[in-house]
């Protein structure tokens, strides 16, 4: 008789903690640069240009900067997401699919690591 595996083993928790801490240190560099790209105030040399020039560049950098501040937001997400995985694994309950309750894939998680809902739910909320 074998046993539905319920959780992770501790061993396997110390793998996922050290994958999610890595993908957490890139991402927090990846802010900070986008961060330092919206407050920085470069005029792109653009002072002793014509006026519509002017208003084309500030209509342009506008919009990246929009561009940029969005980024900034979904990744300051995607780590508060990290870190919610990292609560999970201190807590053993790392890995379960929050609808089904079983064990998410470990393919699943190591390509998305913050992952709480395991294929098959996420395809059953997307129909």
């Amino acid at each position: 008789m074998s046993q539905i595996k319920t959780r992770f083993s501790d061993s396997e928790l110390v793998e996922f903690k050290e994958l999610i801490q890595n993908k957490l240190k890139e991402a927090q560099v990846d802010l900070d640069l986008l961060i330092g790209s919206l407050s920085h105030n470069d005029d792109h040399g653009t002072d002793d240009t014509g006026r519509t020039f002017n208003m084309m560049e500030d209509g342009s950098e506008t919009l990246s900067r929009e561009e940029m501040s969005q980024l900034a937001a979904r990744q300051e997400k995607f780590i508060q997401s990290l870190q919610a995985a990292l609560v999970r694994i201190e807590n053993k309950t790392y890995g379960i699919c929050r609808v089904t309750g079983k064990l998410i894939a470990k393919e699943r998680l190591r390509l998305v690591p913050h992952a709480t809902m395991s294929i098959e739910a996420k395809n059953a909320q997307n129909n």
